[in-house]
């Protein structure tokens, strides 16, 4: 039953609520990479400059300190139900530009057919129980390139997405991001536009498997319209870090998120966009030990004696990084806004071939 709990949810941006520009649509995406960055409060605009990069704002991808890069996550969500992983692999070619691959799977196994449950007699038949997967995927292609404006680099992702629902349903979609960072006088901004080109997933159904016939009544129909829409996202960010003692660095930057897709229960919100702030820190030690902290997720509630309160996601995480080697864990309630149950979250990174060493 919780796996079929989970099924509606995927099915709610999948089925209800297609040829519209749905507010949850591709929402997976917005989940993040990097247990470093999900500490920080999803921030990493600004100052994101490795192999996740490429996620956060693909025009960091040129402050790579290595030739090539590795990364990789994985989490649980839903006590366990869902499973969300990331891949990504970045080369540097040479000073001014770089290039990523990025992986990304959210899904739901092992859920139980049971359309097939009750054979031609009416008879209930166990053995004709099947599972299935209900699976977002996405794959990214990023590019970044330094330009002849001192400190400025831009950046872009193409990105291809994948939606399967078992044998149910499919869909393909195509959007482009692009993003910049500029340096200057020891401050870091970022901008990344994702889905500029708004993102259209188009479906395809499986009416033989989808649709249930029960003597002259059908139910569970197909769509009749097999378009989704999401639309631009826009993320600005500022950062800076400032030098505590000869060993010991504070790095602080600030995210604001602009939602064009209708009004949310964000901290501002017009009818033009509702926008999200979003702080992260980050504490490190000669290079090599880090702790952050991070705050997103910014909501207005209305309780139960109608009055409105601010929720907000606090997030904690520890790193270390040694000889190349990145070891990331986050402690962060991403799939339980408002609530105590939080995630435990791992990242892996590995940088090889350090510039200099060519």
């Amino acid at each position: 039953m919780n796996r079929l709990l989970i099924v509606i949810l995927f099915s709610t941006t999948s089925f209800g609520l297609l040829a519209q520009t749905a507010k949850y649509s591709n929402d997976f995406l917005n989940i993040g990479v990097g247990a470093k960055w999900l500490a920080m409060g999803n921030t990493g605009v600004a100052t994101s400059s490795d192999v996740e990069a490429a996620y956060w704002n693909p025009a960091g991808l040129t402050g790579m300190r290595s030739v090539y890069e590795l990364g990789a996550m994985h989490a649980s969500y839903f006590a366990g139900m869902a499973s969300y992983n990331h891949m990504g692999f970045a080369h540097k070619p040479d000073t001014l530009s770089a290039l990523a691959f990025t992986a990304i799977r959210f899904g739901v196994d092992d859920i139980p057919n049971t359309t097939d449950l009750i054979d031609s007699d009416g008879n209930f038949s166990y053995d004709r129980l099947k599972l299935f997967s209900v699976a977002d995927y996405a794959f990214l292609l990023s590019y970044a390139r330094r330009l002849p404006i001192e400190g400025l680099t831009v950046g872009g992702n193409a990105k291809i997405i994948y939606r399967n629902v078992g044998k149910f349903a499919i869909a393909w979609g195509f959007g482009i991001d692009v993003a910049a960072q500029y340096q200057r006088n020891g401050w870091q901004f970022g901008a990344n536009f994702r889905d500029v080109s708004t993102t259209i997933n188009i479906w395809s159904f499986n009416s033989d498997e989808l649709e249930i016939t029960i003597g002259d009544s059908t139910f569970n129909r197909a769509p009749d319209n097999n378009f989704e829409i999401t639309l631009p996202q826009l993320t600005l960010g500022v950062a800076r870090t400032f030098g505590i003692t000869d060993n010991i660095n504070l790095t602080a930057e600030f995210n604001g998120v602009f939602f064009f897709d209708g009004q949310r229960n964000s901290p501002l919100s017009t009818s033009f966009a509702s926008i999200e702030p979003r702080v992260g820190i980050e504490v490190g030690y000669i290079d090599m030990i880090f702790v952050r902290a991070g705050v997103n997720n910014l909501q207005r509630v209305t309780e139960f004696d109608d009055k409105t309160a601010l929720i907000v996601q606090p997030n904690l995480g520890l790193g270390i990084r040694f000889k190349g080697i990145s070891l990331d864990y986050a402690l962060t309630n991403v799939g339980s806004i408002g609530f105590s149950r939080y995630s435990n979250i791992f990242s892996l990174k590995w940088e090889f071939s350090r510039i200099g060493r060519q």
